[in-house]
């Protein structure tokens, strides 16, 4: 993923940014546990979320202690232990580095050495989850189709990454996925790719890669497309967080789920004005 699913800090209980860090760590040892050391060099708190949020709607809780890590030889740190669950999302952490890295190759020819340097960790993750690797390479693969072909509709183009997503979650849930669930994931997706398009606009632009916004609005800088289009980016993107907030309602958990409400509904909201905002007088970007 992008490295926006953030929490919103002032609004964050000390416990679960003590919880969010821990699984954050869990997932780089499980990382390495699955693709070897050099691999923990793609960890995100993407999956570091999306480990919380299977944990709980699967009732496994996670164990933390204090440990010395790679990062920080000297001073313990709570940690998530791993297990099954986090070795599982640390492989998926791999495998969508791996896939972004490609991604970023067919648009700019940038990140060889990096796939290179990547490659062997790559292959252990696919070995250990040869499922969740069909489905982040299958809907790359439609992600790329659509962009090839110039498709102008935001929705269609926001389809593959949502499913993406929406598939790995039902995958990792496995019996105790949901209709709810489904969306929940499905709707992040997609909240995910199109943050993502928004904040890159004036990059992809200058560079002449495939942006949706631009394609579908033709605006030739971010400016230019909040003054024209404004209303229609924020309805779309407010649709977007919408449907995670149905989601997330629908959602069972088994253990306190304040992380979890903070990042699906205030760290989203916060990003996304964030992105919006950029460039005017106040920000701080």
């Amino acid at each position: 993923m992008f490295g926006y699913v953030k929490p919103d800090i002032p609004y964050l209980y000390m416990k679960d940014n003590t919880l969010y860090k821990a699984l954050y760590c869990g997932i780089c040892k499980s990382i390495g546990k699955c693709s070897g050391t050099c691999a923990r060099f793609t960890l995100t708190y993407d999956c570091a979320f999306l480990s919380a949020v299977i944990h709980n709607i699967l009732g496994k809780d996670v164990v933390i202690k204090r440990e010395h890590c790679i990062i920080h030889p000297i001073t313990k740190r709570p940690i998530a232990k791993p297990d099954d669950i986090s070795i599982s999302i640390g492989a998926l952490n791999v495998i969508l580095a791996y896939f972004k890295i490609v991604d970023d190759i067919n648009d700019n020819g940038r990140g060889r050495l990096a796939k290179l340097l990547l490659n062997g960790a790559f292959k252990r993750a696919k070995k250990r989850e040869p499922e969740l690797e069909r489905i982040v390479r299958e809907n790359y693969a439609e992600l790329s189709r659509l962009e090839k072909a110039g498709e102008s509709s935001i929705d269609r183009i926001a389809d593959p990454f949502a499913n993406l997503l929406a598939q790995l979650s039902e995958e990792l849930l496995g019996d105790k996925k949901t209709q709810e669930s489904y969306q929940f994931f499905y709707n992040f997706g997609k909240w995910i790719y199109l943050i993502d398009a928004l904040d890159d606009y004036d990059k992809d632009v200058k560079k002449g890669n495939y942006n949706p916004f631009y394609v579908a609005y033709k605006a030739q800088s971010f400016k230019d497309l909040k003054q024209e289009k404004g209303e229609e980016v924020s309805f779309i993107m407010s649709a977007t967080l919408s449907g995670i907030e149905q989601g997330l309602k629908g959602l069972k958990f088994a253990f306190n789920a304040d992380l979890i409400r903070n990042i699906s509904i205030r760290g989203t909201v916060e990003t996304t004005k964030k992105v919006l905002l950029k460039g005017q007088k106040g920000d701080n970007k």
